[in-house]
């Protein structure tokens, strides 16, 4: 599959939050207004409720002369505006969930495609479960940032001032004391509300150290199982989930001051509200209902302060998740994006005095290949030699761009690949490992990589093509029918990764020795599979076996990063001192022997 283009420079992801939130939301405008509707449709039912219950208050004070039916109707309106609000606040969380998710999918995708753009280099150096909670824990920290931040911060502010008015209204001195006691506290809270951002982002850090513990670990359950090491790594599980713990519980404990600090303050508050209304009401300044009116308000203006407080802790929680993003979204790929086209048809390949460090910054670190020269014709097939830590699966890397030489050129149909599109190039070039990745998917989906353009009546002939049509026409559903990982022969696994190049087609082939891990009976439908693919097309074939090579146009043969021999296969064959023919003598390749040296 072609590589995932980077992300734009115009990229919301590239700015602050205020850039993020009109990127993600922008798009979800009608549905964040939506949102907004119903909070503060819910905001405005909400200040009108204490003015029915203080009305209902004192109808009840007038004893004896009271209307009961002025009562009821009271009372059954306080109701249905009570389950007005409900079903208001009902309809803005669900809607805040829709907003929320579907734009963090998109910041999700946004990632994913930034992280893909990378070079293997930026790869190695996380594991898949460090990039699993990157990718999908921080964003879903940023869920309800995105989805209710804005909206609730706007309806916390509006029900706030709605409450500081009617204290106003109900007498300006109380109303003055409860602005000053509001500005006060979200002063205190602002300053304290930075106190959880470092400590939530080592977090964050400590759950992404976690996944990538665990996942390295599940790879490798065979191994820990066999060799006995279950109590080791499980000490190391310990370890590395105590200190995530002990991480947890000092960022709760840091964002959780600013919850602290407004309990102490809304103590405060509300006894000087309560004494407040009792003085007054004492001078006959104010009903009994108007008092409890009084305390009605006052918790609202608790409410949205709280809420407030609230969106301060998940803003804290936010921000440390940018912070982590933007970390991964400031890392550039050593791999510059060319803008050629690789021609069509065949093919040739040739490398270009290339030598490669896996750290070009380093020119005393080590070159894994030096001095590589070598042309292979369109249409031709390479043999690949070379004991163990020869070079030979890096050169093929090389080939498919997954890192670029760092002094010569490798030249793929006359073009240097670093000016090629890696979409192109990635197209042209196929590559099938040892390892064969198969997914819980149906067939139809392993082959095509979930492309859904590409008809089943191709995968078909695909499958048909390499030899797997007996098996194809035992499956209930056909290439529609789920492929459970591990249900397949590791001969099998080989032939769809060979059906998979079929369908896409490319102009060079990459294979890592498929037979290496086969029965007779298996490698023999293999190598027929193989060359009915390899037919008309450039390919590089790593071998491990001699019979692998045995039909190859040429033979390379590397020792130690350097090119010990090329040439014909038919004429190194011949030539009984070259390396080639020692190794036909021997019968084998000695891979950790003295046979290359």
């Amino acid at each position: 599959m072609p590589d995932a283009p980077p992300s734009p420079p115009s990229s919301p992801l590239r700015g602050g939050s205020l850039a993020v939130l009109r990127g993600y939301l922008g798009p979800l405008k009608w549905q964040v207004a939506g949102l907004a509707a119903l909070l503060l449709s819910a905001t405005g039912l909400s200040l009108t409720l204490p003015q029915l219950l203080a009305r209902f208050v004192d109808t009840v004070r007038l004893g004896a002369g009271a209307d009961v039916g002025r009562l009821v109707q009271l009372a059954g309106f306080y109701l249905a505006l009570a389950v007005g609000v409900q079903l208001l606040n009902a309809g803005a969380t669900y809607l805040g969930a829709r907003v929320g998710w579907t734009a963090t999918n998109r910041l999700r995708v946004d990632l994913l495609r930034h992280m893909l753009s990378l070079d293997m280099r930026e790869h190695k150096e996380r594991t898949p479960g460090e990039m699993i909670e990157r990718i999908d824990g921080d964003v879903t920290a940023l869920s309800n940032f995105f989805s209710q931040f804005a909206v609730r911060v706007f309806g916390a502010a509006l029900l706030l001032t709605g409450a500081v008015v009617m204290f106003y209204l109900t007498d300006w001195r109380v109303g003055l004391g409860v602005t000053v006691f509001v500005l006060l506290t979200l002063i205190a809270m602002n300053r304290v509300r930075k106190l959880g951002v470092e400590p939530t982002r080592l977090e964050r850090e400590g759950s992404a150290q976690l996944f990538g513990f665990v996942e390295e670990r599940l790879a490798g359950l065979e191994d820990v199982r066999s060799l006995g090491a279950g109590g080791h790594h499980l000490r190391g599980f310990l370890r590395v989930q105590g200190e995530y713990f002990r991480r947890g519980v000092y960022s709760w404990q840091r964002r959780s001051v600013v919850w602290w600090l407004s309990m102490v303050l809304f103590a405060v508050g509300y006894v000087g509200i309560l004494a407040s209304a009792i003085g007054l009401y004492a001078a006959g300044a104010i009903t009994l209902g108007t008092a409890f009116l009084m305390y009605q308000y006052m918790s609202m203006v608790e409410e949205p302060i709280d809420q407030l407080t609230q969106q301060l802790q998940d803003l804290q929680k936010a921000g440390a998740s940018l912070g982590r993003i933007s970390e991964l979204l400031a890392l550039r790929s050593g791999l510059p994006e060319g803008d050629r086209e690789l021609p069509d048809g065949p093919l040739d390949l040739r490398f270009e005095d290339v030598t490669f460090r896996y750290d070009p910054e380093d020119p005393t670190a080590p070159a894994v290949l030096q001095g590589v020269s070598f042309h292979l014709p369109a249409g031709q097939t390479l043999g690949l030699l070379g004991r163990t830590g020869s070079g030979k699966t890096t050169l093929t890397r090389l080939v498919s761009r997954l890192y670029d030489p760092t002094e010569g050129q490798v030249r793929l149909g006359g073009m240097d690949t670093r000016d090629v599109r890696l979409a192109s190039l990635r197209t042209r070039v196929a590559v099938v490992t040892q390892d064969v990745q198969l997914f819980q998917a149906s067939v139809r989906d392993n082959l095509t990589f979930f492309d859904p353009a590409l008809p089943d009546e191709a995968v078909e002939a695909a499958l048909h093509e390499v030899g797997l049509g007996d098996w194809l026409a035992r499956l209930p559903e056909g290439v529609r029918t789920p492929l459970p990982t591990g249900s397949l022969s590791a001969g099998q696994a080989q032939l769809l990764a060979f059906a998979r190049v079929m369908l896409r087609d490319p102009a060079v082939i990459i294979l890592d020795e498929p037979s290496s891990r086969l029965d007779p009976a298996t490698e023999a439908q293999l190598t027929r599979a193989m060359t009915r693919l390899l037919s008309g097309r450039t390919a590089i074939v790593i071998a491990h076996r001699l019979d692998t090579v045995a039909r190859a146009d040429r033979i390379l043969v590397l020792d130690a990063g350097r090119v010990v021999e090329d040439g014909p296969r038919a004429l190194l064959a011949a030539d009984g001192q070259s390396h080639y023919a020692a190794l036909l003598r021997a019968g084998t390749l000695a891979e950790d022997g003295g046979v290359l040296a």
